[in-house]
C-alpha cells in the first residue's frame, strides 16, 4: 500500500450529514484541506451542498455560498471577479457541484465560464446520477445502469465530458479518485497554481444509488480505475492528454459486481459494455501517444 501523503489542518468539520461510509466526505476532507484558508466554496444543490450545511452550521471553514442548481460556475465567476476588484487576487474560488449540475443543468453556465477562460477551480463529484433526489439517471449514467428512471437499464452511454471541456481548450482538466488520495491531493496542489478555469472530476460511488456496501466506496472507486471505467487523467490546455495510471489490469467484472445497479446485465452485456471501456482506453492512448514528450 502507498502511504497517503496527507495533513488535515481542519477545513472540514465533522457533524456533517453525509451518509455513513460516504466517500464524497473524505474528498472534500482532502480537496479542502489542499485548497487551505485562502478560499472561497460556492456550492451548487447536490449532495456537496446537503453535506456542507446550510448557514449558520457549515461543515466547511472556508466561506460558502450556496446557489442555484443551474449556476455554480457562473456565481463562482462572479465571486471572483469581486475578489479580484477587492485585490484578493490569490484567492481560489472552488465550486462544488454533481453531476447534475454540472453535466446536464449546469454545462450551459459551465461551459460558457470555460470560454472565458473564468479563473475559477471546478469540482464535480460524480456519483453518476440525480442521487439526492432519488437515484434517477443523469447524462453522466453509465450505458446499462439500473436507476429511478431507468429500471431497465440506462439505453445509452455516458457523456463525455473530458471531451467537451478539453474542446474549450481550458488550461487544465483532470480526473480523480477517493481510491487514490495522493493523485487527488496533488491535482488539487496543481490547479491552485494553475490561471484559468480548472475542472477535477471526482468520482463518487453512491453507497444507496449504487448499492454498494457501506464500507464498499473506496474499493470500488478502486476497481473503477484499475479497470479502465474510469481512467485517471490530465489534460493541459485540450490537447496534451496525460494518464497517471498507464496500465488496466483486469476486466471489469469485479467491478461490476459490487453494485447491484449492474445485477440484471446478461453475459453478452456485460461483453458489450467491455467493448466500450476498452475502446474508450485506446482512445484516450491515443491521445497521449500525440501528446508524447509533454511534461505536466
Amino acid at each position: 500500500m502507498e502511504l497517503i501523503d496527507y495533513q488535515d489542518d481542519g477545513h472540514f468539520f465533522s457533524g456533517h450529514v453525509a451518509c455513513a461510509g460516504c466517500v464524497e466526505a473524505l474528498a472534500l476532507r482532502v480537496i479542502l484541506n489542499t485548497v487551505g484558508s485562502d478560499a472561497m466554496a460556492v456550492v451548487a444543490p447536490s449532495c456537496s451542498a446537503v453535506i456542507c450545511g446550510g448557514y449558520p452550521a457549515s461543515a466547511l471553514k472556508i466561506p460558502v455560498f450556496h446557489t442555484t442548481l443551474e449556476s455554480a460556475a457562473a456565481s463562482a465567476s462572479g465571486v471572483k471577479r469581486g475578489l479580484v476588484a477587492q485585490g484578493k487576487t490569490e484567492t481560489t474560488v472552488v465550486a462544488l457541484a454533481g453531476d447534475g449540475g454540472t453535466y446536464d443543468i449546469g454545462l450551459q453556465a459551465l461551459s460558457s465560464a470555460a470560454e472565458r477562460n473564468e479563473d475559477i477551480l471546478y469540482i464535480c463529484f460524480d456519483n453518476e446520477g440525480y442521487m439526492n433526489t432519488g437515484g434517477q439517471k443523469s447524462s453522466s449514467t453509465p450505458k446499462s445502469a439500473v436507476t429511478g428512471s431507468t429500471p431497465a437499464g440506462k439505453e445509452t452511454s455516458k457523456k463525455n465530458m473530458v471531451e467537451i471541456l478539453a474542446a474549450h481548450r481550458i488550461p487544465y482538466i483532470a480526473t480523480t479518485s477517493p481510491g487514490d488520495l495522493n493523485d487527488m491531493a496533488a491535482k488539487v496542489e496543481k490547479a491552485k497554481a494553475i490561471r484559468g478555469t480548472k475542472v477535477i472530476i471526482v468520482l463518487i460511488p453512491c453507497l444507496a444509488g449504487w448499492g454498494v456496501v457501506d464500507d464498499g466506496a473506496v474499493k470500488t472507486a478502486r476497481l473503477a480505475v484499475d479497470s479502465g471505467v474510469f481512467p485517471l487523467l490530465e489534460v493541459f490546455g485540450g490537447h496534451d492528454y496525460v494518464l497517471n495510471k498507464t496500465t488496466k489490469n483486469q476486466p471489469i467484472n469485479d467491478y461490476l459486481k459490487q453494485q447491484k445497479r449492474y445485477r440484471h446485465m446478461s453475459v453478452e452485456q456485460i461483453a458489450s459494455l467491455q467493448a466500450e471501456v476498452d475502446e474508450q482506453w485506446q482512445r484516450i492512448q491515443k491521445r497521449v501517444e500525440v501528446s508524447s514528450g509533454f511534461e505536466a
